[in-house]
């Protein structure tokens, strides 16, 4: 009753399909789980490395994405719209009167430079997370393969408890 340990037995056991249905990398997990490796892959080495742009790009986006980034954003908007304002022009001139021209522009340099650099960082993001939930499938696969040794296992020493305790009856051919 030894567990078979070829992917093709471990694709019919664990997964209910034949090896061969199973996409490429659903069959690389199978070797890959009983390889017993536990190195990284090419893919999760590279997103491991990040550069001077890819962790700026971190920044941006966790700056950028934050309550007090928009908190900041609007009171410096609403400081600008003051300063310009007539009331306050008397004092210090205004240069950007209403429609705030340069402000409008300098929110379209902002956005053109911030969107792609936020989107790095979002790409990034979802490389981590594919090679998180891939390596949460392997475990998750390697875990279901102990188990179902384990459980062999008990099975196993529960049939030879049942002989030692019933011994007559497995001499006679008598299964449960």
């Amino acid at each position: 009753m030894k567990l078979d340990n070829t992917p093709e037995a471990l694709a019919e056991k664990l997964l209910g399909r034949p090896f061969d249905q199973l996409d490429e990398d659903e069959q690389h997990v199978l070797r890959h789980v009983l390889s017993r490796d536990v190195s990284l892959e090419d893919d999760e080495t590279q997103a491991a490395k990040a550069g001077f742009g890819d962790r700026l790009a971190d920044r941006v986006a966790k700056v950028g994405g934050s309550w007090g980034f928009i908190i900041w954003f609007m009171v410096t908007l609403l400081g600008w719209m003051l300063l310009n304002s007539p009331l306050v022009s008397r004092w210090i001139g205004q240069w950007d009167p209403y429609p705030y021209i340069f402000l409008n522009l300098m929110l379209s340099m902002l956005a053109a430079v911030q969107a792609p650099v936020i989107m790095m960082s979002q790409n990034r993001q979802s490389a981590r997370d594919r090679i998180y939930n891939r390596h949460d499938y392997e475990i998750n696969l390697r875990t279901t393969i102990e188990i179902v040794r384990l459980h062999r296992k008990i099975d196993r020493l529960t049939g030879k408890v049942e002989r030692l305790m019933h011994p007559g009856e497995h001499k006679k051919g008598v299964k449960e």
